[in-house]
């Protein structure tokens, strides 16, 4: 087992690493260590005890002034304990004061891993090597119990954490403030690597130094959103993609998130991290309790790339629960772009049509198939079939295009309203309006209450209504706006500040409503594009539309961004038509398919519009992500050069696990008179094999592994603007 307990000392320990925390004589759970795998020594002996001024002293350390939880590391550090710093935990037992100090009580082990009502978490087979440790905290005068859950993944290097408060008084307890985990670290001159960004901008990497004092990251517009990802790293100063320690925090949470990270007087780093708390309270009545979003930790002593790989493989086994989860995925064509709301059946089997002679798998039907709905500006809410629009009924549709041998996919918002639609007719009080107050509107729409029961009710009847309609075998899950000025009608005035957790419990009640009733549906997740890309969605859905953004050259950072904590095999990406309808810019369809071919792959475009030129460009581009999918979807990912540092390309590589074969994709994104040469090295391979190399699928020569990883190889010289190409290597037969 992966957890050893002795004398109170917990040491958790993965295949790269090693966790460990302490009940010290006082009763207070102590961090120790973190960090590259060690043995279980009791690392307590590294903690400075001194008399701290100004540093609160607990009664039960009498007149011992040396013992202050104002600078001692801790598991879960709360207000009114006397720690002055950031904490999890502001909970008002009954005073009216926010005052609580939680004391070790128990804990218990056992093989597997813990399970988290309603909410999403990283689960494991029996036959897995992972733990679970639970250690339960009481309050020094109430019975007010927290349960903090450490899962163990040995293989991953990941430790998931959580925690679960119970009220055992015969009282009210009020909560303002329940974050899922803490991180203290007894040194600072740490790096914060963080993925910021916007609407079409998406997880634009930065890394900044932390500096004495608070730095936070915040979500407050519902879902986890573009501006803020709830992934963050520490890093020491000298990490770099290869070698060097970090640490890596990931919300598995799809609404607003806080993130704090502190370094306090003494040089020592604490984060702490979980659900946004700038509008939250919680009221917990007798014998209720309240379950924190769980966090993902993983640690790396092999740089950002072994970080990296730490979560694309453990949430690609251990997260994603799809049964498309190792399938390839289906090369899609979706309408949007193509005809935006200006479709009818004919439109859409032209673009079918086209899709089956390039070898594609399916169609997907985007917004303005329902209701009335021809414009942003009404419909939403009203999903009943518009026949006449369409000219058929979908399942007619759905047939013909199955005829040509594609599957069918359609797009759904089932989240909003729009005050021109029958549903917001009938029931205005479903949006989240408060009242006697204009509505705030995104996209001239609404949001619905996600927390009310009945919502919940008529969003699965109708969607399960049109599913059973037809053979749809995708679903593109949207969202497009975010939540302000939230109110509810049916929670009272005291526990309006429960509506944004409630709304996420609901949308993942949904969620999980349909894909138990359709188990072998796809379903991606979208948000405006990228705007609820977190690891609380790979739960449910295995990819997502990566940004509204479908420039070759802007994704190429924001591919970059989302690499750092999220399986590729999540990243939806799609070539689309030149100018870019977002930026305008023009790069060849060549560049565009390589771009792509970092994702999923599809399309986005009007396939009856390419050129001959472009459709065989198509049907090669086809042919090699069917052919080198499992590469795609399952190989190690290695950022190679990045868009950020690097102004003249940017290169990527994908090596098979067993370092038999290899990819790599190259885009040019400057040019040069009389260039120097450029160079790159690959990651990944075996030294001692013999690899055959293609060039833009020619042959290119052979080498060693050794050679290719430590001289590299010359790229071809760009013979126009935002010129590509792919290199690919397999162990000579």
């Amino acid at each position: 087992m992966a957890i050893i307990i002795k004398d109170n000392v917990f040491t958790l320990q993965t295949q790269n690493s090693t966790y460990q925390m302490k009940a010290d004589s006082k009763g207070v759970l102590l961090h120790t260590y973190y960090g590259r795998k060690t043995d279980e020594t009791d690392y307590s002996y590294m903690i400075s005890m001194a008399d701290r001024g100004f540093s609160g002293n607990l009664y039960e350390a009498r007149e011992d002034r040396t013992y202050s939880l104002d600078f001692l590391p801790q598991e879960f550090p709360v207000r009114g304990s006397g720690d002055y710093r950031i904490s999890c935990m502001h909970a008002d037992l009954g005073t009216g004061v926010r005052d609580c100090l939680l004391f070790f009580h128990d804990y218990r082990i056992w093989h597997g891993k813990y399970e988290l009502e309603g909410l999403p978490a990283m689960f494991a087979s029996e036959e897995e090597a992972v733990d679970t440790l639970e250690i339960i905290l009481k309050d020094s005068q109430e019975e007010f119990y927290v349960h903090l859950y450490y899962g163990v993944f040995e293989e991953h290097d990941i430790i998931t954490r959580a925690a679960r408060v119970e009220n055992r008084t015969d009282k009210e307890i009020r909560l303002s403030k329940v974050l899922s985990a803490c991180l203290d670290m007894d040194h600072d001159g740490m790096d914060m690597i963080h993925f910021f960004g916007r609407h079409a901008g998406e997880r634009e990497m930065e890394r900044v130094p932390l500096f004495h004092g608070v730095t936070e990251l915040r979500s407050t517009r519902g879902t986890s959103s573009h501006q803020h990802n709830p992934f963050v790293i520490l890093a020491d100063k000298t990490t770099s993609e290869e070698m060097g320690a970090c640490f890596g925090f990931s919300l598995l949470y799809s609404g607003g998130f806080h993130m704090h990270a502190e370094v306090d007087q003494f040089h020592q780093t604490r984060l702490v991290m979980g659900i946004d708390d700038s509008v939250f309270t919680w009221s917990l009545q007798p014998g209720e309790y309240f379950v924190t979003p769980e966090l993902a930790m993983a640690y790396s002593g092999q740089g950002l790339s072994g970080l990296s790989h730490c979560y694309h493989n453990g949430f690609q086994k251990n997260l994603i629960r799809s049964a498309w989860k190792d399938k390839r995925r289906p090369i899609l064509v979706n309408n949007w772009e193509a005809t935006y709301f200006d479709f009818n059946a004919e439109k859409l089997l032209d673009i079918a049509k086209e899709a089956a002679e390039l070898e594609l798998d399916m169609l997907v039907l985007d917004d303005g198939w329902f209701g009335k709905r021809d414009d942003d500006y009404s419909g939403l809410g009203d999903w009943y079939v518009n026949e006449e629009k369409l000219g058929c009924s979908l399942k007619e549709l759905a047939d013909n295009v199955n005829e040509l041998g594609l599957m069918f996919g359609l797009w759904f918002e089932p989240e909003m309203i729009s005050e021109d639609s029958n549903l917001y007719r009938s029931h205005p009080e479903w949006a989240m309006v408060v009242p006697g107050r204009k509505p705030i509107r995104g996209r001239s729409q609404l949001v619905l209450d996600m927390s009310r029961e009945d919502v919940r009710h008529y969003i699965k009847e109708r969607l399960f209504a049109i599913l059973d309609s037809a053979n749809i075998q995708y679903v593109k899950w949207d969202m497009n706006r975010s939540v302000a000025a939230a109110y509810s009608a049916l929670l009272p005035r005291e526990r309006q500040g429960e509506l944004r957790h409630r709304y996420v419990l609901g949308l993942y009640e949904v969620m999980e409503a349909m894909l138990k009733r359709y188990p072998d549906l796809l379903l991606e997740g979208c948000s405006g594009g990228g705007g609820r890309y977190d690891a609380g969605m790979l739960y449910y859905a295995p990819q997502i539309w990566c940004s509204d953004n479908t420039d070759a050259i802007e994704r190429l950072s924001i591919h970059y961004g989302t690499s750092f904590g999220y399986p590729m095999s999540s990243v939806s990406a799609h070539v689309s038509v030149c100018p870019n309808h977002q930026n305008g810019r023009v790069t060849p369809f060549k560049t565009r398919g390589i771009c792509a071919m970092q994702g999923t792959f599809g399309y986005e475009l009007d396939l009856s519009k390419m050129t001959e030129e472009e459709k065989e460009e198509a049907r090669e581009q086809v042919r090699t992500f069917k052919e080198r999918y499992r590469l795609f979807q399952f190989g190690n990912y290695y950022r190679i050069t990045s868009p950020l540092e690097n102004r003249d390309f940017t290169a990527w590589e994908y090596a098979d696990k067993d370092g038999k074969e290899a990819y790599m994709g190259v885009v040019y994104t400057d040019l040069h008179g009389n260039p120097a040469a450029q160079s790159v090295k690959f990651q990944g391979l075996l030294p001692e094999g013999n690899y055959v190399m293609q060039k833009d699928n020619k042959p290119a020569g052979t080498y060693t592994g050794a050679a290719l990883m430590n001289g590299g190889i010359l790229l071809p010289v760009p013979v126009e603007n935002y010129d590509s190409c792919q290199i690919y290597i397999r162990l000579e037969e």
